[in-house]
């Protein structure tokens, strides 16, 4: 099981490719960090924004998870709208498996 509450049923290829790959990236934290939002946004981000969030995917776990904690400094060729939009996404009052 992918963790995904979204059918990908309605996406078209390249989506349900993304969609999958934000739920399966290695770490279960960024997973769900991943997998959240893109189950949430996969439908309304534009074709550049699929690029910079097929970007993000590839980002090694550890370098995003701290990006998105603030643990470290976002570069600035990731620091980009659909990474801020990643971040905000996530509000860290709760743990993120909640």
């Amino acid at each position: 099981m992918s963790g995904s509450t979204r059918t990908s049923a309605d996406l078209d290829p390249r989506r349900r490719k993304i969609l999958f790959r934000a739920w399966h990236r290695g770490m279960r934290e960024t997973d769900l960090i991943m997998g959240r939002f893109a189950d949430a946004e996969i439908d309304k981000l534009s074709d550049a924004e699929l690029d910079l969030f097929e970007q993000l995917i590839e980002v090694l776990d550890r370098d995003l998870l701290s990006w998105i904690t603030g643990e470290a400094e976002v570069p600035a060729n990731y620091d980009t709208d659909v990474f801020r939009r990643l971040k905000a996404f996530h509000h860290h009052g709760k743990p993120i498996h909640v």
